[in-house]
């Protein structure tokens, strides 16, 4: 498999990723499934994925969450970091996401589709304690389960709406949708209106709704 960088910048992005997602969540107190998906949305998180080595290896992790916020014009103040006697869970998972990553080469967009960063957070016990190869089995057999689901239920019950709900949301019939979900009709074929009013009541990107063709 050809990965976005090379292994030798590997250890500096778990690093950074994982002091990134640590100082977010211990430093700013910024809530961590927030702050991730402004991660996605200011680029930051597609530059760190496909390997810019200003991001990766040339940013402490505490650069890149005021990189995240200046992006996107979220206001800040500074703060004073202090040594860390212990590593969190958050920094565990900043560093078991950035290796998971670079193993695959997936998108942090479209992991956290399947997996949620509260999820793996979650994972730190006991994958903390084991072989990040488990870590990585677990998570590909998350991602094999949840794939069963169509991109639009996955996001919609990440959303916490029913049917009928997203439905009323988005002005989208609820017929539509089961057919969606059901794939009994191809949402990649769907009107672009649509696309745009389901993406707008599930505060996505149109482009997460399509399914890819395997």
């Amino acid at each position: 498999m050809i990965r976005a960088y090379d292994k030798l910048y590997l250890e500096k992005a778990g690093t950074t990723l994982a002091m990134m997602m640590d100082f977010a969540v211990n430093g700013l107190h910024k809530n961590i499934a927030d702050f991730f998906d402004l991660f996605i949305v200011s680029g930051v998180a597609e530059l760190f994925g496909n390997g810019d080595v200003s991001i990766v290896a040339g940013r402490s992790g505490i650069e890149l969450v005021y990189e995240v916020c200046e992006r996107i014009g979220l206001p800040y103040e500074k703060a004073e970091v202090g040594f860390m006697s212990d590593r969190s869970r958050e920094y565990w998972a900043g560093w078991a996401l950035a290796y998971y990553q670079w193993y695959t080469s997936m998108s942090f967009r479209e992991i956290i589709r399947y997996v949620s960063i509260n999820d793996i957070v979650k994972m730190y016990d006991p994958y903390h304690e084991m072989d990040i190869k488990q870590f990585v089995d677990h998570m590909d057999d998350m991602i094999r389960l949840s794939r069963s689901d169509t991109n639009l239920k996955i996001l919609r019950l990440r959303s916490g709406l029913s049917q009928s709900k997203l439905a009323e949301a988005s002005g989208v019939p609820v017929r539509t949708i089961q057919q969606y979900e059901q794939r009994r009709k191809n949402i990649n074929k769907a009107q672009g209106e649509y696309l745009l009013m389901l993406a707008s009541a599930l505060s996505c990107d149109p482009t997460d709704l399509i399914e890819k063709i395997q």
